[in-house]
């Protein structure tokens, strides 16, 4: 996953952070944003939020298909490799649309992001097909709402896909980790494919990614929270789009992200959050190691709870959906966020017989509320 255009690095002296030389910098030289409302400002502090600017945007390539009109965009970040994307839309006359801002799920894949979402012209990542019947009914959730009249952006965020860290030269408790791995892979009889032994790997790799971000004054969902902003400005910055009719979407790790989006730039009018919501007394401690470092960030709680953060962006639409046989939320947490959430003006919340998935009635349900809230 290393980007061999990047030379001035050596992965060995850069440990857990190889492919990243330059994010200290960038860290230290920009600061972590004062700027909006008292929670926006709370979640910056405690989660080490800055302003990164995308630049040298460029379509890579594009495609027309059933109705869509499919771009493939990469930018360059202060830091890091290039980020890529993909960008949907009606295949019209071009003309302004609402758009979206597609947030994918963490999942224990960071072999893709945002190619979950997508369905392009080119047959697609193994993850990303994985998950598409698992968790997403089999669907191309990006696609189907393009098809509905949205502008609708999804990108690979902090430690995803085109943003993975170069994990070839592992810290030696890293390779620790990797050898119990593959010891319990050669006693269960399983040969992991590449894309599941980057997955694995990139899962043991995490705890040393998260260690790094908090000594060097950020941390993972900070790192995540500051490109989506980034991915914001750049699908606002598009000239097809009605930057007064935005909104975000993302399922598990990608609703927690869709949550801190919500709360962080006023632009967002409209939000999805699908299994991503309770309070965090149901879910700590006893689903600690439940979730991963995404979730669970230091400091966050000064900020508010969950539902709280959810319900600073008030009035602004709010769709959450809870499945209840979620295994990885409590029950009884989610309907305490639920009744938490209900005086909070802009709000719906429901609730499906499904697990921890996006599943067809759920996005059917998504793409109403978008019709109803930003279509218009």
């Amino acid at each position: 996953m290393a980007d061999p255009a990047r030379v001035d690095e050596t992965v060995h002296a850069l440990g857990p952070i190889a492919g990243y030389a330059d994010w200290p910098d960038f860290l230290e030289r920009e600061p972590v944003r004062t700027d909006g409302s008292e929670t926006c400002r709370a979640l910056a502090a405690a989660l080490g939020i800055r302003r990164a600017a995308a630049d040298d945007v460029r379509v890579e390539s594009e495609w027309r298909a059933d109705g869509i009109h499919g771009r493939e965009l990469t930018w360059q970040l202060p830091y890091g490799p290039r980020t890529r994307a993909w960008l949907l839309r009606p295949d019209d006359d071009g003309r302004p649309l609402p758009a979206l801002l597609g947030l994918h799920c963490h999942g224990g894949v960071r072999s893709v992001g945002a190619e979950q979402l997508v369905e392009t012209d080119h047959a697609p990542h193994p993850s990303a097909s994985r998950l598409r019947e698992t968790v997403y009914g089999g669907l191309a959730p990006a696609n189907d709402l393009a098809r509905d009249g949205f502008v609708v952006l999804a990108h690979d965020t902090f430690s995803w896909g085109s943003r993975a860290f170069d994990l070839s030269h592992p810290t030696p408790r890293l390779a620790g980790l990797i050898a119990a791995r593959e010891a319990l892979w050669r006693e269960e009889g399983v040969t992991p494919t590449e894309a599941e032994r980057f997955d694995a790997v990139s899962s043991l790799h995490e705890d040393s990614l998260a260690k790094a971000a908090g000594m060097l004054g950020t941390s993972l969902a900070g790192a995540v929270a500051t490109e989506d902003v980034a991915a914001l400005d750049v699908l606002l910055g598009l000239g097809e789009v009605d930057a007064a009719r935005v909104g975000t979407f993302g399922l598990s790790g990608g609703g927690g992200r869709a949550t801190l989006l919500r709360a962080l730039d006023d632009r967002v009018r409209s939000t999805v959050v699908t299994c991503m919501m309770a309070t965090f007394a149901s879910l700590v401690p006893r689903e600690l190691d439940t979730h991963s470092w995404l979730l669970n960030s230091p400091g966050i709680r000064s900020a508010g709870d969950l539902p709280e953060i959810a319900a600073s962006a008030a009035p602004r639409d709010l769709l959450v959906q809870y499945g209840t046989t979620d295994p990885l939320f409590p029950l009884e947490g989610m309907r305490d966020a639920d009744r938490a959430l209900q005086s909070t003006p802009g709000y719906r919340g429901s609730f499906f017989d499904d697990g921890h998935v996006s599943s067809s009635a759920m996005q059917g349900e998504v793409r109403a509320f978008f019709a109803a809230t930003l279509a218009a």
